[in-house]
């Protein structure tokens, strides 16, 4: 039995992997960290497989390569778009995907990383839109401003509630938008919706951009 731990501070998109891995008969999850402390904790008690990290889930991330060293478990570092690998590779990771990995990238990392070999996951862009993000275009499409707003929330962990608190509305309100999130995009649940928008970089992309703080300018400026 492969077991695996997984630690990052992002709920739903840490039961999104575990979901995708538990259907695996080889893979067993054994434990599930939202802080560092839980992590050592857990690398200690399981003596684990695999673990796989955030990247920002803790500062000094060489002391994690060290943790998974001596407990004689391989590392696999979950990056943001963007960051370099080598910057996780040559801090001790045995292998590095990203947020928008795909089910199938993901379970064929954590085999290989297991295995004793390095695994690093294609971020390279193509010249034409791939099938995926086309139908994340035209699911982006569909979803109103305040929609995209939703659903980047929702991929950050937010309940209904803290959601309403956000946007200055009711939970019953945000309640009605997800249903009909849900209608527009076919999924059935928020861990669906969250995973759909996750392996959909153009729609991923969109959300995030709801919530991003405004870019600096002369005129706001101090304001």
């Amino acid at each position: 039995m492969l077991k695996v731990i997984l630690a990052d501070n992002q709920a739903i998109f840490r039961a999104g992997i575990a979901k995708v891995l538990a259907v695996e008969d080889e893979m067993r999850i054994v434990a599930q960290a939202q802080t560092a402390e839980q992590m050592f904790m857990a690398l200690d008690k399981f003596k684990a497989a695999v673990l796989v990290v955030a990247g920002g889930f803790i500062s000094d991330f060489n002391s994690v390569a060290e943790a998974t060293n001596n407990a004689k478990t391989r590392l696999i570092a979950l990056a943001d778009t963007g960051e370099a690998a080598s910057k996780y590779i040559g801090a001790g990771a045995h292998g590095v995907i990203y947020r928008n990995v795909t089910s199938s990238a993901l379970v064929d990392c954590v085999r290989k990383v297991a295995r004793g070999e390095t695994w690093i996951q294609d971020v390279a862009v193509p010249s034409e839109l791939t099938e995926n993000d086309m139908v994340g275009m035209r699911v982006r499409d569909r979803l109103t401003a305040k929609e995209l707003r939703i659903v980047a929330l929702i991929v950050q962990g937010y309940k209904n509630k803290e959601i309403a608190t956000q946007l200055g509305t009711t939970e019953q309100v945000i309640k009605n938008y997800l249903r009909n999130v849900y209608d527009k995009i076919g999924v059935s649940d928020r861990l669906e919706l969250a995973l759909f928008t996750i392996h959909h970089r153009i729609l991923a992309e969109a959300a995030a951009a709801t919530t991003a703080p405004p870019v600096p300018t002369p005129q706001n400026i101090g304001a």
